[in-house]
Order: C-alpha cells, then structure tokens, then sequence
C-alpha cells in the first residue's frame, strides 16, 4: 500500500511538472497542414500576426507565440531570453513538429537564428522580418559583444519611469518603427501591457546576443524581408555586414516600409512569405 501510494506521488509529482514546466510563452494553434510558427517582436502580442495567421491557417499549421511579461502571460526570471530559446526547442521536440519553418519579427527573428544555429536539423526553414544576428551593434558605435549587465544607470531609469513617461517613450519610438497610423496605436497598448522589469531586462538579453559568427552554423534557407525606410543604402550596407557569415541569405527589401513591414506593406508581404513557403 506505502509503495502503491509513492507511485501516485510520484505521478501527480511528473504531470505537474509537465504541465508547468513551459513558462516562457504561451501559444496559440490554428489551421491544419505544414507547421509554421510565429514569434513576435520585442513587446508585441502574438496578435500581430492576426492578419498573416489569416491567410496562412488556411494551408498551414500555424503556432502563434507571446512571450513572457508580454500581453496577459505572466513574467518570468532572467535570463529571458536563453529560457524561451530552450522552451521553444522543448516545445517542438514535445510537439513532435516536423520540418517547421519559423516566421520573426525583430526579436522574433533574432531569436529564430538563435534557434537555427544551435538546432541545426530541427526547422526547415527561416522567414525573418527585419531583424538582425546582433542589435547592440547597430546601437553602439564600434561594438565588439562587450555584455551589458542588467543593474546600469539605464536600466534604473527605465525601471523607475513613471508610466506617463513610459508610453510617452514608447509612443514616439512606435512612431518611427511603424508608417500605419491604427496599427500604431495597437502596438503603443501591446507596450502599456508589458512587464516592466521584462521590458528592460529582456532588452538587454537581446543586446548581449551576438549571433553574427554563430549563424554561420545555420544549413537552413534563411529569406529576410527587411525595411527600407530610413534609407536603403544604408540598410543594405547594415544587412551586408551583419549577415557576412551567413553569404547565402536572401534579402528583400519592402518599399516605403519602416520596421513593422507586415503592417507597413501587407500585400507585399504576405506574397513574400506564401512564395516562400510553397
């Protein structure tokens, strides 16, 4: 009876673990066929890929992600960033998803290098929105991965901004990140919901991931639809240097668009990402 009992211990001990043991994000499943799985940019709601999950339910499997301390899904401990990187690998393996192709934007794009580069025979392929191998190189001048730690002069005053100045902040930043006037205002409410401490700590998680060797590593095809505002050149020149290790990435580049491409031209877009996954 006493071994009987330490059995369904034992049980209930392993299902709960299963159960919460993805903490990380939450997910979202639509359509039926070949698995795509969508991951948004920093701050942003999986909702931001309402209109792409649209179309895309229609002939594909699609798993939608929100990341921690974003939307309604709750915070968790640092490091973000490497959690949701090893979760998402979990998940697939648990999922059993065959062949997936990872769709991100920003943040989302990055972290699918991430996930690219270390998994290097579990996706099928990359569709990456304006994003970059190492964002704290197109921040700060000459940089050479030297990690920022997350108690700094910035971070404090990021922490403690009252939440006025907050969206203020974020208002403005929106304002240059993204041409469509309505989806401005969707993204600036995704921000007012996000945790804090994951707002600035997750950043700097982002920042101190240098990918620009690692992705070199990476056997998949990797598509890029980058943003050509502010001007062209300078964001060709921007991709050339980042993804040198990466020589036989495909870089498009959406006209009259800023960072948010699927908002500033869908129609462009969304042709983009059927053809590449046909």
């Amino acid at each position: 009876m006493k071994t009987k009992s330490i059995l369904i211990i034992a049980f209930f001990l392993l299902v709960s673990k299963s159960i919460f043991a993805q903490t990380a994000f939450k997910v979202e499943v639509k359509g039926k066929g070949a698995p795509v799985m969508l991951f948004p940019g920093f701050g942003c709601t999986g909702e931001v890929w309402n209109e792409t999950v649209a179309e895309l339910s229609k002939t594909n499997e699609c798993h939608i992600f929100t990341f921690a301390g974003f939307g309604n899904v709750p915070p968790i401990e640092t490091p973000w960033l490497a959690t949701i990187k090893d979760q998402v690998i979990s998940y697939v393996k648990t999922k059993k998803l065959k062949n997936a192709t990872l769709i991100g934007h920003s943040l989302g794009g990055t972290l699918s290098l991430w996930l690219a580069s270390q998994e290097t025979n579990l996706f099928k392929k990359l569709i990456i929105v304006d994003a970059l191998p190492a964002t704290a190189a197109l921040m700060i001048p000459n940089y050479k991965g030297e990690i920022i730690p997350y108690d700094n002069p910035q971070s404090k005053m990021m922490l403690n901004m009252d939440q006025k100045a907050f969206d203020g902040m974020n208002s403005q930043s929106t304002s240059f990140m993204c041409m469509n006037k309505e989806k401005q205002k969707t993204i600036n409410e995704w921000m007012r919901l996000v945790d804090r401490k994951t707002y600035v700590h997750g950043y700097i998680d982002m920042l101190n991931l240098d990918l620009r060797k690692e992705i070199s590593k990476i056997k998949i095809p990797v598509v890029i639809l980058a943003a050509s505002n502010p001007d062209l050149t300078t964001v060709q020149n921007t991709y050339k240097a980042q993804y040198e290790n990466l020589p036989s990435v495909k870089i498009e580049y959406a006209a009259n668009s800023a960072h948010f491409v699927m908002y500033d031209q869908p129609e462009w877009f969304m042709d983009k990402v059927k053809l590449e996954l046909k």
